[in-house]
Parts: C-alpha cells; sequence; structure tokens
C-alpha cells in the first residue's frame, strides 16, 4: 500500500462517532493499514452516556460485520438472542391478542436472525476497537468545509484545519454536513412518536419478541439480557407527550394496557424518552468529496427495525468501495468511485423505506377493513414457510447485493 499523499492530513474524516462512523473508521484502517489515515471527529468522543438506556436490534448480516471487524467477541457475552417473533393484530381493548404470524428466530442452525444489544456498550467498544486499529479520534465537531477537485478542507470545532481526500457524513439525522453541502431531503413526518422504555419483568422472555400491532401504532417488546424487555412503543405525537408526563401510577397503567401480565408483574426502568418519527431520503448520497452514511441519509419508521441495520448497510457497502480504489491506487474521494457507493445503496434504502412507510399506514389506523384484509395476509403467509423464510432472510440483511462485510467476508 503506497503511503499517504503529504499534502493531505488524513485520507478519509469521518463526522461522526456514533455506530456508522466508528464503524466504518473500523473497517478501512483494519482493511487499509496504518499507511491510510482515518480520523472521527465528534465532541460526545470520550464523554460518558450514562443516561442512554437504549438497545438496538443487531440482524444477522450486521453481526457478521461486527465480528468481521474484531468487535462481536466484546459484545457477545452481554447480547440477547431473538429465538422467534410472534406478530398480533388486535384493538387495545381486546381481551385475548391472537397470533396471525411467527417467525423462527434463526436463519442458519445456530444462528440467530437478530441480537438486542446495549447502545452504550456496543459504542464504547467500536471507540475501544477503532484506537486499537490507529484511528485518530478527535473530540470536536466538524464545523466547516471546502470541497475542491483535489481534496476538502475542513475545520474543527477545536481549531484545528484538516486536508481531507474524503469527508463522510455520519453525523445523525440533523447532519450538519448534508445542509452545509446543500444536499436536499424529501419525506415527511407521521405526526407519532416512539416512546422507548426498558422494563423488568418476572419471567423468563425466553428470547421472543412481540409486535404488537395497536391502532395507534406498534408496541414492539424486544428480549433484553436477564429479565428486561426493550419498549418501542407508537403513539400519536399528542398521547405519547400526555402518557410521558403522567405520574408513575398512571404510566405504569397506560404501559400495562399494552405490555399485558404474561410475563407476570412489569416495572418500567430509566428515563422516558419520546421520539417524534418520520421518513426522509436525501436527494443524492455524496456530493463533491463527501459521502452520506446512516441517518444523515435516510430516516425510516421503525416498524420493521431497520433503521440501524440500513446505516451499517451503508458504511459496509462506503468500506468496500474506498479499500477497493484505494488498493488499485486510485482516489477514495473521486466523483467516479462515490458514484458506485450511491448507487450501490439508494434504491434499496428508497425501496426499504417505502416498504415501511407502507407498513405503517396499513397498520397504523382504525379501519376494521383493512384490519380484516391484513390479518387475512399475515394467516396466507404464516401458512407459507418459504415465503416465511425469505421475509426472517430480508430482516436478517442477507437478500439482495449483500456487502462483503455483512456477509462475514474481510475487505
Amino acid at each position: 500500500m503506497p503511503r499517504r499523499d503529504a499534502k493531505y492530513d488524513t485520507d478519509v474524516l469521518i463526522a461522526g462517532g456514533g455506530f456508522a462512523g466508528l464503524t466504518l473508521a473500523v473497517a478501512l484502517r483494519q482493511a487499509l493499514g496504518p499507511a491510510f489515515a482515518v480520523t472521527v471527529a465528534d465532541p460526545s468522543l470520550g464523554k460518558s452516556h450514562a443516561d442512554d438506556e437504549r438497545a438496538s436490534a443487531i440482524v444477522a448480516a450486521a453481526r457478521r460485520l461486527f465480528e468481521t471487524i474484531g468487535v462481536w467477541d466484546r459484545v457477545a457475552g452481554e447480547a440477547q438472542p431473538i429465538l422467534d417473533m410472534v406478530v398480533t393484530d388486535s384493538r387495545l381493548g381486546d381481551a385475548v391478542r391472537p397470533t396471525f404470524l411467527t417467525f423462527e428466530g434463526e436463519i442458519e442452525p445456530g444462528e440467530p436472525f437478530a441480537h438486542m444489544v446495549d447502545n452504550r456498550r456496543l459504542v464504547a467498544v467500536l471507540a475501544e476497537r477503532a484506537q486499537d486499529t490507529g484511528a485518530d479520534l478527535r473530540a470536536a465537531a466538524v464545523t466547516d468545509f471546502d470541497a475542491a477537485s483535489d481534496g476538502i478542507h475542513a475545520q474543527l470545532g477545536d481549531g484545528t484545519a484538516m486536508n481531507a481526500r474524503l469527508l463522510v457524513a455520519a453525523d445523525g439525522a440533523r447532519s450538519s454536513i448534508r445542509t452545509r453541502a446543500g444536499i436536499a431531503t424529501h419525506g415527511w413526518n407521521y405526526g407519532q412518536s416512539a416512546i422507548v422504555i426498558n422494563v423488568e419483568h418476572e419471567r423468563d422472555h425466553h428470547g421472543r419478541a412481540e409486535e404488537h400491532f395497536l391502532p395507534a401504532g406498534p408496541f414492539a417488546i424486544l428480549p433484553f439480557k436477564g429479565r428486561h424487555s426493550s419498549i418501542v412503543w407508537t403513539e400519536t405525537t399528542l398521547e405519547a407527550e400526555r402518557i410521558i408526563a403522567l405520574p408513575e401510577d398512571a404510566f405504569h397503567a397506560e404501559l400495562e394496557r399494552r405490555f399485558k401480565l404474561h410475563l407476570g408483574e412489569i416495572k418500567a426502568v430509566g428515563k422516558r424518552r419520546a421520539h417524534p418519527l418520520g421518513f426522509f431520503v436525501t436527494r443524492s448520497f455524496i456530493a463533491e468529496r463527501i459521502a452520506l452514511v446512516g441517518d444523515a441519509a435516510h430516516l425510516i419508521h421503525p416498524i420493521a427495525g431497520q433503521g440501524l441495520n440500513m446505516g451499517l448497510k451503508d458504511v459496509a457497502a462506503l468500506a468496500e468501495v474506498i479499500v477497493d480504489a484505494a488498493r488499485l491506487g486510485l482516489d477514495p474521494g473521486a466523483a467516479d468511485v462515490l458514484e458506485r457507493y450511491q448507487r450501490w445503496r439508494r434504491f434499496d434504502t428508497m425501496a426499504m423505506g417505502v416498504a415501511t412507510d407502507g407498513l405503517n399506514r396499513l397498520f397504523s389506523n382504525r379501519s376494521d377493513l383493512l384490519r380484516f384484509v391484513r390479518d387475512v395476509g399475515l394467516g396466507l403467509v404464516d401458512r407459507l414457510p418459504g415465503l416465511k423464510r425469505l421475509f426472517i432472510r430480508e430482516a436478517a440483511g442477507l437478500v439482495g447485493e449483500v456487502p462483503k462485510l455483512l456477509r462475514g467476508e474481510a475487505l
């Protein structure tokens, strides 16, 4: 691998030190070694995230990525495999919730289709692994930049100036890089919010995930380590704000109405949060010497639990494109290199966005006719093992043009 041109301070500057940014840094450094410089800039690096008690569903393809870049072994002992899943559709006041669809949780023998992982732990391990590979981690934001044909000049919040071949925006749904680059988005708000909270319960969940479709939106129970579950509870935005503000006893009553008592007595733990829901996709995933990944490029409804995993698919595709270019001695920030990344990811992202938007509109309503139609459809799918296997592989991220890292192959 030829040494980096001295006129560049770094080859790739990544704005954002969350899942996407850190994973990309590790993948690039592991594949290309010390001659290829990678910098991650985020003011939150090195800070405690003790108040973030969220967990994420890491699908099989993303787990393979983390195995390949040397991260999974460090979190596997604390990860909860999802061993099966049930889907119900009912009104809130119904005494019984009939199960219309069930999924076994393995895509291959001994390989669950997803694991629940604590966000804080995974980000901390990614940061440790990035440091191990020699990535440069800087606790400062990218505050300004100027792109040119031969590179990009960036300014960091700590006053540092930096020249790079490529700037990657991994700075979230409110991406300042995207805004400064003039990349437009199209989409809409749903008028819904997701209440995210952890719950302790009396009985073991046995690794079962549950998705209860209620008129206001899905109520997901995702198994976590021990007798704990992570709840993603969709309501209209006004109703979510009302529920979040309730006293403890009243909040517990609302939670119990939806969770029920099949796992015994329950107790909400940690801070209540409500996150407004919407859908948007950027009109372009790239600009001159800029690539967008994760929530900076797209935001979808959590109804299928694919948001984080779509971001990791962006990362795997971009890493493969950059590595292929660098090994051929090409400029990783060149327009034709970035265009390959955009062609790879934009259509797939649009397809998933349309699918989740359609599911939300189909299930988040009070129409008895639509309820009958969807329940018939769910029942038919439940009786077709081949179709169920296809759905589970799609949910696991293993359908379509899958990047090498998501197949468990090193770059």
